[in-house]
């Protein structure tokens, strides 16, 4: 590593394990562990997106491209530090293991892109053309090339791993987005025509479902039979802390799938009916993500009609309500069963000027009929802020004293 490029990173790494020290993280986690087992606290708030391409901070320095992954994460989450949210940033840095995985994309086909780039729309080339293509697709499994591990992290370790930990997450590609079914589906077969399958040929999607199922389950099963799974692993779109389960760690080694939170969603199906979603969705999400100990289910999907089917998941504990969901009948049917999880339209809040007195409005309106509910707020997907450095800091103000006038 050159001498320039390991300096940036020491001093980025000792700015980040400072704000890790702050005693404030240690009241969101107290926060986010109390709410998240369905306790009654203020409400938390989540910066998770905020147009980070467009601020001047975001700028990188190191001279070795192999770098710029974790520069930006230490550039990233000191800016989001500013925030003055209840994002909770680990004494750590996780570093993927190099999986080895099928050449040709996590299920044996690749999916080409057409015009794909940050901030544009782009057009995917579903693989799986007629029903015979889908007997060429790979059977997943948990493989760790460990010699390509060990050339990645371990530079970083000698750089700054005496500032901040830097460690091995060595859970399977298989999870997050390639673990809910839903999104890998679509790019292997499309988006329309699934759901023409839906009508057309349901045996031979089921079978397509099933094979998808089984082979994250395989993988799963693998990475738990060989210890590595750990606490690093917890993901739920939020601040993964609850009472009932062990906290994040980099320490402590193997962890069963049971005391680690997991996360799941189906956008894909925003409009698919309840029926064919359980039929055709949930019923194969469920046997991957109820080994998990707790569950949060939802992105951007409208779920107002779907929460019923949601409530059969044995360890469900947060739902998105999501922009075009509809609140007070999301809070009616959620109530104080599990958390929900409020997703105010980034377009509304800070993509598109900031009006104080119209954010404010939304968020009175759709937080009243939250009222009975174990409620937070998150900010997403947020792609401009108009190259405007304050303004998410500014929503983070109005947020809180909505909250306040709210008393919740």
């Amino acid at each position: 590593m050159q001498a320039t490029d390991r300096s940036i990173l020491r001093e980025l790494a000792s700015r980040y394990a400072e704000v890790c020290a702050d005693p404030i993280m240690d009241e969101r986690r107290d926060l986010w562990r109390r709410h998240n087992a369905l306790q009654r606290t203020r409400a938390p708030i989540y910066v998770r997106a905020f147009a980070w391409h467009e601020m001047p901070a975001s700028a990188l320095r190191c001279q070795d491209p192999a770098l710029h992954a974790v520069e930006d994460t230490l550039r990233q989450s000191l800016f989001r530090a500013t925030f003055a949210d209840d994002t909770i940033l680990e004494p750590w840095l996780a570093i993927d293991a190099a999986w080895v995985t099928p050449a040709d994309g996590l299920w044996g086909l690749p999916v080409r892109w057409t015009g794909k780039e940050y901030g544009r729309a782009g057009v995917w080339e579903a693989p799986i053309k007629a029903p015979e293509d889908m007997d060429r697709l790979a059977e997943p499994h948990h493989i760790i090339d460990e010699a390509e591990t060990r050339r990645r992290v371990e530079p970083l370790q000698d750089a700054i791993g005496d500032i901040v930990a830097v460690v091995v997450d060595r859970a399977p590609a298989y999870r997050m987005w390639a673990s809910d079914i839903s999104t890998h589906l679509a790019y292997l077969r499309g988006l329309e025509q699934i759901m023409w399958d839906m009508i057309d040929r349901p045996q031979w999607l089921h079978r397509l479902l099933a094979h998808m199922r089984d082979g994250i389950l395989r993988a799963h099963d693998e990475a738990e039979e060989a210890g590595d799974w750990t606490l690093l692993d917890h993901q739920n779109q939020a601040m993964p802390y609850a009472e009932e389960l062990p906290d994040p760690s980099a320490e402590g080694g193997s962890v069963p799938r049971s005391s680690l939170w997991t996360y799941c969603a189906s956008q894909e199906t925003t409009a698919v009916g309840p029926a064919m979603f359980d039929e055709f969705m949930l019923q194969y999400q469920i046997p991957i993500h109820e080994k998990f100990g707790l569950l949060a289910y939802g992105c951007c999907e409208d779920l107002t009609q779907k929460i019923p089917l949601l409530k059969r998941i044995p360890n469900l504990r947060r739902i998105a309500v999501a922009p075009a969901a509809d609140v007070p009948r999301c809070a009616e049917q959620i109530g104080d069963a599990y958390v929900l999880s409020y997703r105010p339209s980034p377009a509304d809040m800070v993509s598109y000027g900031l009006d104080d007195e119209q954010v404010a409005d939304i968020l009175r309106r759709d937080l009243s009929a939250c009222r009975d509910c174990i409620v937070d707020i998150t900010l997403k997907d947020v792609e401009t802020v108009q190259h405007d450095p304050e303004r998410v800091r500014h929503w983070v103000t109005i947020v809180r004293d909505v909250l306040e006038d709210l008393e919740m």
